[in-house]
């Protein structure tokens, strides 16, 4: 999914670098020196092919990647700069020459595809952004099934922790293995079969995680608020991604409420959410509660088309460049709905989901209950790369609606209600507070009121 973006400005192209003329007659420059075109001893003549000859030297030094034919490994190297040369959001590339940085990695010793991958590696980590990021063949054709509606695994979802260092649980998947096993999102993960995780990237931790049905992992995790570690042993399972679970639910007053839970925005998500809610219109259904919790995002197009299911008009999202343009995705109606609408969010809620929560509370469509969301307000782009690996680059942030920046901030609740430890079989019971919350608001709501009067 290549992004269009304008090249940014070499030091030096080759034609500047080919052809200089030897005519004495007319002069000729070398790196802005002129000389005059006069006769010339020998002695002086000599004096300036040195100079001459330094200059030509010092450019083969400094530009051994443009000046000289590149290796397959080092062209690999240099494909993937070129692809954030172009496309990435920051143009100052963390304060530092990008360019120079180029040329560090190509003059490291390339002897085989591991040497080239850990060289795009340390490349990236100069930009100390863990969502800018190199995926071997196996990793990028895993995370393309996993946005398809499948996956092998345990089921969990991580990021890397700025300050610390370590993973952390941004939501287990619903019905996996991590998620049977009671893992939270905030949980941190100190170590993977033993190994502490401060030494892996996030890439290596994601591989780790992965492997063949039937095989296990342990995992020693800490809870934000408790000091002890624990150990969980998982069996690795295929976990399948159907991202919408829905049914009708009845509040005190009898009044019929649809409730949608959303867990992932993969392809399928769009078409999933507007069945769904055909289906629950026909039995009844005269509001909505759409559970966005321990949702980590996914495909930022079906966040989009997911909000435009429920808003007739307005923006959605903006997002800004490395210029700092402004474009923006609107909804053009109609919607599929005009039903009250409760939207549950927690500190899982992330990426694309928070895109979703943050258009539908910015344009007064919805009311958002539970938690402060996670705070991710980048976006990435997946560029492939000539050897089967792929390589996703941060292209642009967004704002909501009311130009709210959300990147490690989160977007805050409309009503903010504690969470407490839940499995699959008391989600939205009476057993969970946030949904018990999200019941209440949706039945004070003026057009259900309307509706059972």
């Amino acid at each position: 999914m290549k992004q269009d973006f304008g090249e940014a400005g070499m030091p030096m192209a080759d034609s500047e670098r080919q052809g200089l003329s030897t005519r004495f007659g007319q002069g000729f420059i070398a790196k802005g020196l002129t000389f005059p075109p006069v006769a010339m001893s020998v002695s002086l003549l000599g004096r300036w092919l040195a100079i001459l000859l330094i200059c030509l030297v010092a450019l083969a030094t400094v530009l051994p990647g443009s000046a000289l034919a590149l290796t397959e490994e080092q062209e690999l190297v240099a494909e993937v700069w070129r692809i954030v040369n172009r496309a990435y959001v920051d143009e100052g590339f963390n304060h530092q020459n990008w360019w120079f940085t180029r040329q560090r990695m190509l003059n490291r010793p390339l002897n085989d595809r591991e040497d080239t991958y850990q060289a795009i590696r340390d490349m990236l980590a100069t930009l100390e952004d863990p969502y800018t990021r190199l995926l071997p063949p196996n990793q990028y054709r895993s995370l393309q099934t996993n946005t398809a509606g499948e996956l092998i695994g345990v089921g969990l979802q991580i990021t890397k922790d700025d300050e610390s260092g370590w993973l952390r649980v941004i939501a287990p998947i619903a019905g996996s293995p991590a998620d049977r096993a009671g893992i939270q999102p905030q949980d941190r993960v100190i170590t993977i079969d033993g190994v502490d995780t401060l030494n892996l990237s996030l890439d290596e931790a994601a591989a780790s995680l992965r492997g063949r049905p039937g095989s296990q992992v342990t995992l020693t995790l800490r809870r934000a608020d408790q000091p002890d570690l624990r150990e969980v042993r998982l069996t690795r399972d295929r976990v399948t991604l159907n991202p919408v679970a829905a049914s009708l639910k009845l509040t005190d007053g009898g009044q019929r409420v649809g409730y949608l839970r959303l867990s992932q925005f993969n392809s399928n998500a769009t078409e999933a959410i507007a069945e769904a809610v055909v289906s629950l219109a026909k039995q009844g259904a005269q509001g909505y509660i759409l559970d966005l919790r321990n949702n980590p995002g996914g495909l930022l197009q079906a966040g989009i088309d997911i909000a435009r299911l429920w808003l007739p008009q307005g923006t959605i999202v903006y997002t800004v460049n490395r210029q700092g343009i402004l474009d923006s995705f609107e909804a053009y109606g109609p919607s599929l709905t005009d039903a009250p609408l409760v939207v549950l969010v927690n500190e899982g809620t992330a990426s694309a989901s928070e895109i979703l929560a943050g258009a539908l509370q910015d344009n007064h469509r919805a009311v958002l209950v539970g938690g402060v969301t996670f705070g991710k307000g980048l976006i990435q782009s997946l560029f492939d790369l000539s050897d089967g690996a792929g390589l996703a680059v941060t292209v642009a942030r967004y704002e909501t609606p009311d130009h709210h920046d959300i990147n490690q901030q989160g977007i805050h609740p409309d009503r903010l209600v504690s969470s407490v430890p839940l499995s699959q079989d008391t989600l939205a019971t009476e057993a969970d507070p946030q949904y018990e919350a999200a019941l209440e608001v949706i039945s004070q709501s003026e057009a259900i009121l309307a509706q059972a009067s």
